[in-house]
């Protein structure tokens, strides 16, 4: 009997959600090949070569204890890989081998043909931009709700001003420390005395507050749609999980049907999407995020999330 085609999961060491899945590949019996890029040396290699043989690229990435021929991976799921900074390298060297590993690791796994990705960095990338995800909302029907982005300051005080309530968001999630203290990005109301000159610096996102009852945390894998209401009284529920309760839901067949298109548009595999439930029942696009959290909702809710992935990632749905 051939030996079965591995799939790679490249993420940090600590990821609870993807040993999930692992464990659900483990139980199909399909080979893993777990790695971290910031692990290359010694942990890591990587060997491809072009133009010497049959195939576009060949060759392999190898930890101590698994290997990978490039040319047989069935899937990869891109999880929460970190790149290594070479901290103990000057730092002219240390950006120089770091570009090395992105471009050269990096590239030799996206010129593999085959492979499912879960999600390909570079459609991740490319949806990532909340501006560009409230407009694509916008034209497959979806309601958005009322935003500015601007780094104008008299623009920011008129939008603040003409609604009830408006809330501040990042544009994007990074880490954060104030005197060393790590800080989260939360979604905080803004008022219109607060803002002043210094909102120039960058461009900031205001959005109008929908006056919700419950947030829905939808999980799109390939074509399986898992929709979770969740119920808090927060402002924003990530700021105390012990506060939730969870119900599964059907979405309305429209708002199916546009996640599924809005995953084509950006060729994603999979993606976490966030709406606002209002007092009338409608449903109020707030994001996607392409690679967001989705572990923790399967011990509450019973949905089988990771039996889901580990079939898409083998190729056994679409």
């Amino acid at each position: 009997m051939p030996e079965k085609r591995p799939v790679l999961v490249a993420t940090e060491a600590d990821d609870v959600t993807a040993d999930m899945v692992i464990t659900e590949l483990n139980r199909l019996d399909v080979p893993v090949v777990r790695f971290n890029p910031a692990d290359i040396g010694a942990d890591l290699t990587v060997s491809a070569r072009f133009g010497t043989c049959p195939a576009p690229v060949a060759g392999h990435v190898r930890t101590p204890s698994r290997t990978a021929d490039l040319a047989d991976v069935r899937g990869v799921y891109w999880r929460r890989p970190v790149w290594p900074t070479f901290s103990t390298l000057g730092m002219h060297d240390a950006r120089f081998a770091a570009a090395q590993v992105r471009y050269g690791l990096g590239g030799s796994l996206y010129a593999m043909e085959g492979p499912v990705w879960v999600n390909h960095p570079l459609r991740v990338a490319a949806a990532d931009y909340k501006p560009a995800q409230l407009a694509m909302a916008q034209r497959l029907g979806l309601m958005v709700p009322a935003t500015l982005v601007t780094n104008d300051p008299m623009d920011a005080q008129e939008f603040v001003s003409s609604h009830e309530r408006v809330i501040y968001k990042t544009l994007r999630s990074t880490p954060y420390r104030r005197d060393g203290v790590p800080l989260a990005g939360w979604t905080e109301l803004v008022a219109a005395a607060e803002i002043d000159e210094t909102l120039r610096v960058a461009p900031h996102l205001f959005q109008a507050v929908v006056d919700k009852v419950a947030d829905l945390r939808v999980l799109l894998v390939g074509r399986q749609v898992f929709a979770v209401r969740i119920t808090s009284g927060l402002l924003d529920w990530r700021k105390d999980y012990s506060a939730l309760s969870y119900d599964v839901v059907d979405l309305p067949g429209a708002i199916e049907k546009a996640l599924l298109a809005y995953l084509d548009h950006y060729g994603l595999a999979s993606g976490s999407f966030d709406f606002a439930e209002d007092q009338q029942g409608d449903l109020w696009w707030l994001e996607l995020n392409p690679n967001g959290q989705w572990g923790w909702l399967e011990p509450h809710t019973g949905l089988p999330m990771s039996t889901a992935f580990a079939a898409l990632l083998t190729g056994e749905t679409t």
